[in-house]
């Protein structure tokens, strides 16, 4: 096989980190990836020997195709059916090779920024760009992307995480969630769970999802005891437990052969929100770590 030329290895060397940031940008993998794909053919097109600093170069690519695309991607959330949530991730098993501390429940704080907040805060805080290439990225005099950088970094403080779960506790608090609920076990259920716990699901109107928030322990409680009574919960199959964007939670085979994802934000040892993910269109990169880890047959 022939390697690479000079200009493919230093697009190549830069992928994952664009990918990140695109991700980040646009809280979806699969839009992420055609914004890199983009980029690509841009770069092909340019002269790599008067480009001085290639990655800054990219950065700048991608972090402007991410704010085209930023507008049209919005537009289609006003009108996307019941509750939206980012692209679900897995992380990788080794906590070391996590890229940045952002999890899904930051993901959707940043979903509360402008377009330029948001950019600001993931290159400047996140990707560690210097403050004047940000400006130059985002066309704006370093003054005003530090005030928009600051503006995003009050706005994700608040949802930042104040307890850090370790890998061990979260998978068995996931795994015992889905024991509860498969059992119908309301007392365990309530063991684990806040009493202002959230529960958030993404079906995007292609399978059944609940459209609105359900808040509060009564009501999560009540939703799940009606799930099992319907047997729902019951004809649930467990895949495997798998970290979601810093979040700990778990795959399983859902009534219908949905494959669905949950992960749970904790605090204090207790379940403050869940997140599941049903929408096909948004499971693909899930799809992919399954057939890599997943033996055939059920595993509960």
């Amino acid at each position: 096989m022939r390697p690479p030329d000079g200009a493919t290895a230093i697009f190549e060397a830069q992928r994952p980190r664009l990918l990140r940031l695109a991700y980040r940008m646009l809280g979806s993998m699969a839009e992420a990836e055609d914004i890199v794909q983009d980029a690509w053919l841009r770069w092909q097109r340019v002269d790599v020997a008067e480009v001085e600093t290639p990655a800054a170069y990219l950065n700048r690519t991608v972090t402007r195709l991410c704010l085209d695309a930023m507008s049209s991607a919005r537009a289609r959330r006003e009108t996307y059916v019941g509750a939206w949530l980012p692209e679900p991730v897995a992380e990788p098993p080794d906590e070391a090779m996590r890229p940045d501390e952002l999890t899904l429940t930051l993901m959707l704080a940043l979903e509360r920024l402008s377009p330029l907040e948001r950019a600001a805060f993931l290159l400047h805080d996140v990707f560690d760009v210097p403050l004047d290439e940000v400006a130059s990225t985002l066309g704006r005099d370093a003054a005003a992307v530090r005030q928009l950088a600051s503006r995003a970094r009050r706005h994700v403080r608040e949802a930042r995480p104040r307890y850090k779960v370790e890998r061990g506790e979260g998978d068995r608090l996931a795994r015992a969630f889905f024991t509860a609920a498969q059992n119908g076990d309301v007392g365990a259920l309530q063991a684990l769970l806040a009493e202002n716990v959230v529960l958030r699901s993404d079906g995007g109107g292609k399978v059944i999802a609940f459209l609105n928030p359900v808040s509060g322990l009564a009501r999560v409680l009540r939703l799940y005891a009606g799930l099992h009574r319907k047997r729902i919960t019951r004809e649930a199959v467990f895949l495997r437990p798998m970290w979601i964007d810093g979040l700990p939670g778990y795959v399983s085979r859902e009534r219908g052969g949905i494959l669905q994802t949950t992960a749970f934000e904790i605090e204090d040892s207790r379940i403050v929100a869940i997140y599941i993910t049903r929408n096909p269109d948004k499971l693909g990169q899930i799809v992919g770590v399954l057939d890599n880890t997943i033996p055939p047959g059920p595993s509960h």
